[in-house]
């Protein structure tokens, strides 16, 4: 028995669990609140993807007459190797009886469908070691094959990562879906409600809260809560999360609060903690009593908002520790869809997901909900707070990979952490999304490889400057391309998110924006991207102000969901049918190939031939000199203590010969005796395993003690060999 319930629906993803339960968890801890939390997709997807469940799916889609296709056809026909297999894969998929995979990777072993059909080739994407990959992207076309047999013959709204979106995707009134859910349960419903009562009768909380993140969980969701009230009325259901802190704020629909109690906005943590105390206690002397924050609830025939609590939020260093107890977190499934390894980290792998920093330090993009909690109140945590997190979380969960999920990390405080870890000596690994600024030089770059930094994603956008200057991006192409070289050349991977169809884009720079991005590909500085096009959203400074833009919003009557906004460009550019092409040009430049297509190639309308020089990236990357040293800017050390030699020579001042051993390499540099045993002590200092900080100031002014001219010192061969790998400046 539990006090709350914490509930994300079905469906978000398959290797790992969406983190809005483990935080919130781990926040009701620190308030001796007690709370289990359940990822009802993951636990839906288990039961669907059973031998058990599969027969009972193969036998309802023949019985109803539903296999037409012939791909679906083929499906029921192969049903036995199917059956015979599921189990096998879903364990496999799960980290268990790995030696699988070569017999996956043969090819005989899992039936085939139209999934297949485009196949990579094989041996390209994964070569002659990735057995494992290999296995894991078949294993994951095999579930796809499946996927498609569910969708065709048995419940149209399913997908592995959503369940109905089409219903919650800017859905401004509450009609469609409050219809929808008058109808008959599903067949993915009923297995999901079976599994929800068994926990119900297990937990039998008095609070269920259910975190819906995306419009693809909303469904989902609502189905819960009106299961809940029909078979347990006396339990409060409360929604929140990222959906309606983005979409329902400016609800007034009352048909809405026949399925839920109260309706939550923003930062869970207080209004969460001020629902249980008044239902857990809903005595009038309770001090909280009918007092809370941003809460939507219905009184007396109308959606009232209850902000009159006069608690402050917590901060970041109040909210604990991410608990994730209760999550089956030996059941999640790796996947892998496209051979592709940046893209593969959303899909493969279990991680353990933190916050570097509320917010986002930027917060001027105009196409972002920058007037939001979510992104306008920024405020980071402790480097040192973070990397206790890591360690407890490390200790709970066995996984040692974590995933940031910050809306830009901020890189003084990536640097901050990137240090930490190497103090404690910790072997994580990590990643992240960013902004691609300047802040992001070389040596900041290894430093974060080093700690077990292996991959950023970040916004490109528009590769147009004239359009990152009306976004108030804070980036420059030339600068992006700089950036991401000194991630690159550093071992780490990067994602960039594209945009096309921003407000007064025209076709010239559509075509010009690509012709970057393909020179970015073809220099190997970007390894992964996606084309998203633009969308208007009424929280961001364009919904704010379409006219600042040049755009024609097309406001409807608001009752339920508010946020994406149809328009009109002034422009009357039909952005919509560049969308194939572009996404098929980066699909193959991905790949590494066809750079040398014309950029026509990718269209079946004609396109103005681009005006960006066909050298611009390289130029911009070849540009790139930051090896110049500030003042103030910090010295660090992260390499071995060197071995210590002393070559001779008749007639030669004495020399030291200092030989750095590195995991891969060896370097040696011989140096004068004196400035050797000085560059000894130095290095000592800088180290990050002292306490001691040393700035170029302070290394000049030691030096200059002893020797003559520090710069000339400072920029010799020798000291640049350092520079090269292990010797950071910050």
């Amino acid at each position: 028995m539990k006090d709350l319930l914490l509930i994300t629906p079905p469906f978000t993803q398959l290797n790992t669990p969406y983190p809005a339960t483990a935080y919130l968890k781990g926040f009701l801890n620190t308030k001796d609140i007690s709370a289990f939390q359940m990822d009802l997709g993951i636990e839906v997807i288990l039961e669907l993807f059973s031998k058990k469940e599969l027969t009972n799916l193969f036998k309802t889609a023949f019985q109803h007459g539903k296999i037409v296709s012939e791909n679906a056809e083929r499906i029921y026909a192969l049903r036995e190797d199917y059956l015979k297999t599921i189990d096998e894969v879903i364990a496999f998929l799960q980290g268990k009886n790995q030696t699988l995979a070569r017999q996956i990777a043969s090819e005989n072993m899992l039936p085939q469908a139209g999934r297949f059909a485009k196949l990579d080739d094989m041996e390209w994407a994964f070569g002659n070691m990735g057995m494992q990959d290999k296995a894991k992207h078949l294993a994951t076309l095999f579930l796809e094959d499946l996927s498609d047999f569910i969708i065709e013959c048995i419940d149209e709204n399913f997908g592995f990562s959503r369940y109905a979106e089409r219903l919650g995707r800017s859905a401004n009134a509450f009609d469609e879906l409050y219809e929808q859910l008058g109808k008959e349960l599903t067949y993915i419903d009923t297995i999901s409600l079976n599994i929800l009562d068994a926990r119900l009768k297990e937990i039998q909380p008095g609070l269920v809260c259910i975190s819906v993140p995306f419009p693809g969980n909303l469904f989902s969701a609502f189905r819960c809560a009106q299961f809940i009230k029909k078979n347990y009325p006396k339990i409060k259901i409360a929604m929140g999360g990222g959906f309606p802190n983005t979409e329902l704020r400016s609800l007034s629909d009352t048909r809405v609060f026949d399925f839920f109690d109260f309706i939550t906005l923003d930062d869970g943590e207080l209004p969460i903690e001020l629902l249980a105390s008044n239902i857990l206690n809903p005595k009038p002397d309770n001090p909280d009593h009918q007092l809370f924050k941003r809460t939507f609830l219905c009184q007396n025939g109308s959606v009232v908002y209850n902000n009159f609590s006069l608690r402050k939020d917590y901060k970041q260093s109040e909210l604990g520790t991410p608990d994730y107890s209760d999550l089956l977190l030996d059941k999640y499934i790796s996947v892998i869809e496209i051979a592709n390894p940046m893209h593969s980290l959303w899909s493969d792998g279990r991680w353990n997901k933190l916050t570097m920093a509320h917010g986002c330090y930027w917060g001027k993009c105009t196409f972002c909900d920058i007037s939001l909690d979510y992104i306008k109140l920024y405020e980071p945590i402790a480097a040192k707070l973070l990397v206790d997190r890591m360690e407890e979380l490390i200790a709970q969960t066995g996984e040692q990979g974590f995933h940031f999920v910050d809306e830009a990390a901020p890189p003084a405080l990536m640097r901050e952490v990137a240090l930490e870890i190497i103090k404690r000596k910790l072997t994580v690994t990590w990643w992240t999304n960013i902004r691609f600024e300047k802040s992001f030089t070389r040596d900041l770059c290894i430093l974060l490889k080093a700690s077990g930094c292996i991959a950023v994603s970040g916004g490109l956008e528009v590769a147009s400057n004239r359009l990152l200057e009306l976004i108030q991006k804070g980036v420059t192409v030339e600068q992006v391309a700089q950036v991401t070289a000194n991630f690159t050349e550093a071992g780490i991977m990067v994602h960039a998110y594209l945009m096309y169809a921003y407000p007064t884009q025209t076709i010239q720079e559509t075509v010009d924006s690509l012709e970057m991005v393909r020179q970015m590909f073809e220099l190997g500085i970007i390894q992964s991207g996606f084309w998203h096009q633009f969308a208007l959203t009424a929280h961001s400074p364009v919904g704010l102000n379409p006219e600042d833009y040049g755009i024609i919003p097309e406001y409807k009557s608001i009752s339920f969901a508010n946020n994406d906004i149809q328009f009109k460009d002034k422009t009357g550019i039909d952005h919509d049918k560049f969308s194939f092409g572009l996404k098929k040009s980066l699909f193959n430049y991905m790949h590494g190939i066809c750079f040398d297509y014309p950029l026509q190639d990718w269209f079946d309308f004609k396109i103005p031939n681009t005006t960006i020089a066909h050298n611009f990236i390289l130029n911009c990357v070849e540009s790139n000199d930051d090896l110049s040293t500030r003042p103030s800017a910090k010295i660090i050390w992260i390499g071995p203590e060197p071995v210590v030699s002393f070559p001779t020579k008749k007639g030669k001042e004495p020399l030291l010969q200092l030989t750095f051993h590195e995991k891969t390499d060896t370097t040696i540099i011989v140096i004068e005796k004196e400035e050797g045993e000085w560059l000894l002590e130095a290095l000592k200092k800088c180290s990050v395993w002292t306490e001691g900080t040393q700035t170029s100031t302070s290394l000049k002014t030691d030096f200059e003690t002893h020797f003559n001219d520090f710069e000339l010192f400072w920029y010799s061969d020798n000291i640049e060999t350092l520079r090269s790998y292990s010797l950071l400046v910050l």
